[in-house]
């Protein structure tokens, strides 16, 4: 689709400053793009990528001022407008045949909604349900009684194990595993005796699960992932955990049993939560904290142990200076030293 930067500012409710008749056919990052590309400035720190551009038009804040060297669009919410663009470019989704492909292997009394598509090689225990319109790719296995809702996707090789309920409009993308047993043993003697897990994993609407991430179910009761979360790949949710309505935690982020964040809260990538603790409504854990105690709400915490996050930059900055506390240290004790010589002496 090729569009004006007249165009593109009009659906945008921007403003174009330089050449508007520009044709425009894709959207691509300052560095990558092309003459005949629309680009953004996400942040001022990228100016001089901006200043070296082959984009025909960049998307500006309203109020940005600087050098630029093509057409500018200014508009109130440059993140917004990105997504907005990254819209009208998008690679089509292939369409997807609905119903069950000849290889599936389906258990007793499975029910497949209507327009739902379950795909090669797939297996549904026995009890399964899946939602109208929701698409099964090739090589996922759902264990019995596994509950899908409508307008879902699960793309390949996603394991869902028995019990677990998964809401509306959910997507699961490849090699996430869904319902595994809890890490939980019991000492016995020189041994390990294993412990039951029989929760299971509850998963809200509009949830997105990155790829080879897991999620536990629960010892007792429900894993609980709640609505609109979004949860990038690699992650791990133990048993017992519970993460709020719209939560988004980015990738390598480990949880302990028993973690649970309240609404909205934002996880940073390789951040740790010890097991058994609460994190209050819209706090901000910065990536690669450690999060060993209750957290109240509303926080940005980063370090380890994770602590409001100006503490954290405080400490950090009398660390770096230690090198040079150290060098004064030792100029006193040798002055003191030769001191005590003198003393001595006389």
């Amino acid at each position: 689709m090729m569009l004006t930067v007249q165009d593109i500012a009009a659906r945008l409710q921007g403003v174009a400053e330089g050449d508007a008749a520009i044709e425009i056919g894709g959207l691509a990052g300052l560095r990558e793009a092309e003459a005949g590309e629309l680009s953004f400035l996400a942040e001022a720190r990228y100016q001089n990528w901006l200043a070296q551009t082959r984009a025909s038009a960049v998307l500006v804040a309203r109020d940005w001022s600087g050098a630029c060297p093509c057409t500018v669009i200014r508009v109130d919410n440059r993140e917004a407008a990105c997504v907005a663009a990254a819209g009208w470019w998008a690679a089509p989704v292939p369409p997807v045949e609905p119903g069950v492909h000849p290889t599936a292997v389906l258990g007793r009394d499975v029910q497949v909604g209507e327009q739902a598509s379950v795909g090669p090689h797939c297996v549904l225990g026995d009890g399964v349900r899946i939602g109208a319109h929701t698409v099964i790719e090739a090589n996922c296995v759902l264990g019995a009684g596994t509950v899908v809702g409508d307008h879902c996707r699960l793309y390949p090789l996603v394991s869902v194990r028995e019990g677990t309920r998964i809401g509306h409009r959910t997507l699961i993308h490849n090699g996430a595993v869904i319902g595994s047993d809890g890490f939980g043993y019991d000492r016995d003697g020189p041994r390990w005796k294993k412990i039951p897990q029989l929760g299971v994993v509850v998963i809200g609407d509009d949830v997105e699960i990155g790829a080879h991430t897991a999620i536990d179910r629960a010892r007792f009761g429900k894993t609980v992932i709640g609505n609109g979360v979004k949860i990038d790949n690699l992650v791990h949710v133990a048993h017992n955990c519970q993460l709020g309505d719209h939560c988004a935690v980015a990738a390598l982020v480990g949880f302990a049993g028993s973690t649970i964040l309240g609404d909205g809260v934002q996880v940073g990538g390789q951040a740790g939560f010890s097991g058994h603790l609460r994190v209050g409504a819209g706090t901000v854990v910065a990536g690669r904290a450690g999060v060993i105690k209750d957290m109240d709400g509303g926080q940005f915490v980063s370090d380890f142990p994770a602590m409001p996050h100006g503490k954290a930059r405080r400490m950090h900055a009398h660390v770096m200076r230690l090198p040079e506390l150290k060098k004064k240290v030792d100029a006193m004790e040798a002055r003191l030293r030769a001191i005590e010589g003198q003393g001595a002496s006389s």
